[in-house]
Order: structure tokens, then sequence, then C-alpha cells
């Protein structure tokens, strides 16, 4: 119960009142439950979704009200991490050492705000084709399928960062539980989706596990993050192409 509690804390904002101190082990144990925590995302979109077709709003303005809530409930953790390696990826010049104290720095820069709104305005557009179409499973998978880009992230792409808390995570990570959930979670993917989406996310995940060694020698939290936004956008514009 406390591995997933720290899940649920770590990757939204629904708050947890339950105390305790958390040992290494539960922290790495912590990410098998990250799946269901982006299906318990999705299943607050889809209930969104399902509320405001009973109203008299525009298709387009119910699209922006289920993404404000995409956001809210992550509090923007993985948009921030976004930011950070769109920064990062342009401030760094090509230096590890440099991108890595940009990723470090709080405030965002002009390329970082420019990625942001394209994506969102990318994610809003998919949204709309969503509540058009009637395809509400795409909410509901979308989330969980981006945290399992995590999970792949951590088993395949070594963690640069020597301290912190996801080192704990990465260190004390349950990997052969980890792969069968993975491949599970794909697999649905697959049968509920389509193997077009689940293909794209396949891509974007090998795009950021070369290019994170290649600039950082591996991923960082923010990279994470990053891949969270970005699969889950690949995903919902593979289910329209």
């Amino acid at each position: 119960m406390n591995s997933f509690l720290i899940a649920l804390q770590f990757l939204t904002i629904i708050p947890v009142t339950h105390s305790f101190i958390a040992s290494d082990k539960q922290l790495g144990f912590s990410s098998f439950f990250y799946p269901l925590i982006g299906l318990i995302i999705g299943g607050f979109l889809l209930m969104s979704a399902w509320a405001l077709e009973l109203s008299n709003l525009s298709i387009p303005i119910q699209a922006v009200i289920v993404l404000i809530v995409w956001v809210l409930l992550t509090g923007g953790l993985h948009l921030d991490g976004l930011a950070d390696c769109a920064d990062a990826w342009v401030g760094g010049l090509g230096s590890q050492q440099r991108s890595l104290e940009i990723m470090k720095d709080p405030a965002a820069g002009p390329i970082a705000v420019i990625i942001l709104i394209l994506l969102l305005l990318l994610k809003w557009l998919t949204i709309n084709l969503i509540l058009e179409n009637q395809r509400s499973e795409i909410l509901l998978l979308a989330p969980m399928l981006g945290r399992v880009a995590i999970l792949l992230l951590m088993i395949l792409t070594p963690y640069v960062r020597v301290e912190g808390l996801g080192s704990k995570i990465v260190n004390h990570l349950p990997v052969e539980t980890i792969k069968v959930l993975s491949i599970f979670c794909i697999l649905c993917g697959v049968y509920f989706l389509g193997s077009l989406p689940v293909g794209f996310m396949g891509g974007m995940l090998l795009m950021i596990g070369y290019h994170s060694k290649k600039r950082l020698g591996g991923v960082t939290g923010d990279v994470y993050g990053a891949s969270v936004e970005l699969i889950e956008t690949v995903i919902l514009l593979g289910c329209f192409i």
C-alpha cells in the first residue's frame, strides 16, 4: 500500500493523508504502480469527457476543459520536465555538464515556452477528435502508456544523477516484474488502440533514449517527465493518422 501511495503522491496532485517513512525498497517498488496511476488519471479524463457530453458546450471548449483537467491532475510535473529538457538541448551546446546544469534551473526560456505551447496545442486538437469520434478509450490508455514509458527508460537507459529520489527508485527497481508489466500494458495498448499508436510510442522512446545517452550519458527525472508528455502526444496523434 505504501508503494502505491508513493506513486500516487509522486505522479499526481491527489492528496495522500497517510503519513509514513518510505524505505528504499518501497520507493523502488512504487514504480510498479506507475501504469495504474496512469489509468487513474485516464479515469478522471474519461469521467470529465462523459460529464461534458451532458453540457451545451461546444466540442472545442469541452476539449479545453479535458486538457486542463489533464494538466491539473499531474500538477504540470511532466510539462516541467519537458520544458527543462527543451532548454537544456538548446542551451547546453552539446555539453553534458552544461545540459545537466540547465535542467536544474527552475526558469523557463523561450524555447521551452514554445515547445509547451505546441505540445498542448497538439493535445487539444487530438482531444477534439477523440470527443468528436467518441473514442474515449484513448483518454483512458494514453496516460497509462505514458507512464509505461518511464518504466522502459528505467530498464533500458542508465540514470545519470547519483543522488536523489530518482536514483533510489532506479537502484531498487523490481526489474523482472516491471518487464512483465510493461509487456502486458503494451499488448493492451495494441489491442485497444491499434499497432500504429504503439509503434509511434516505440519510435519516440528509442529517440528519447538515444539522444539522452548521446547528450547526457543517460536519463534524468526531467527526461522521464518529458517522455510522458511526448509519448502521450504521439499516441494521441497515432490514433488519428
